[in-house]
Order: C-alpha cells, then sequence, then structure tokens
C-alpha cells in the first residue's frame, strides 16, 4: 500500500508540474494567442479533474500509514473543486468580457493555488524519506 501511496503522489505532483510549466507554456510559444488560449481553456477541466482524482486516490492510499499526508492530499482535492467550479467558470467569463485586470486578479489566483498545490504535494512526497 505505502508503493502505491508513493506512486500515486509522485504522478499527482509530477503530472501538476509538467502540466503548469510544461504544457501551459509551451502551447502559448507553439501556437498562436487565438488557437492557444481556446486550447489550455480545453485542457484546464481535464487537468483539475486529474488534480481532485489524483489527490483524493493519494489520501485514501496514505490514510492508513500517514493520516498527517492523507489530509494534506484531501485537502487538495477538496480546495480543487472550487477552483474548477468557480474560479476558472470567473477566468473564462473575464477573458470573454475583455476584462484584463479582472482576468489578472484571477489567473494569478488560480496561479497561487496551484503553486501551493505542488508546494502542498512535494511536501508529502518528503515526508516519504523522513
Amino acid at each position: 500500500m505505502t508503493t502505491l501511496a508513493l506512486l500515486s503522489s509522485a504522478l499527482l505532483f509530477g503530472g501538476m508540474v509538467l502540466y503548469s510549466f510544461g504544457f501551459a507554456a509551451f502551447l502559448f510559444t507553439a501556437l498562436p494567442a487565438e488557437t492557444a488560449g481556446p486550447t489550455i481553456r480545453r485542457a484546464f477541466p481535464h487537468f483539475y479533474l486529474f488534480v481532485i482524482a489524483g489527490a483524493a486516490l493519494s489520501a485514501a492510499l496514505l490514510a492508513p500509514s500517514d493520516p498527517v499526508s492523507a489530509m494534506i492530499m484531501a485537502a487538495i482535492a477538496l480546495s480543487t473543486l472550487p477552483t474548477r467550479q468557480l474560479l476558472m467558470p470567473a477566468i473564462n467569463a473575464a477573458t470573454d468580457a475583455g476584462n484584463k485586470r479582472r482576468f489578472g486578479v484571477l489567473h494569478g489566483a488560480s496561479v497561487g493555488i496551484t503553486l501551493i498545490h505542488i508546494i502542498a504535494a512535494a511536501y508529502v512526497l518528503h515526508r516519504f524519506i523522513g
């Protein structure tokens, strides 16, 4: 069970890092903005589902051996729900309305949340060595 907990936590961490710093950045350098924007908009709901499912799975697998790490992963899963269901649509609405200031604030919040999730997942991984 511990091996599966480690693997699921590592997959979550790696997936979040790759998506945030690799895929999203790549799209905006490889595609014109009018193509990259709608593409990333279509990809984000899937990214958030990946985070929710991955963090929930890790929480369940960690619960018997490390309740603290399980709670951290559960917090990631739970905090991603409003990010996906409320924040993401608000970002899209700001983009559609051409409200750059609102977009900047909301996008900054989503980036901050994702960075906190990445750091939290890294901490859980670190706990495997300790």
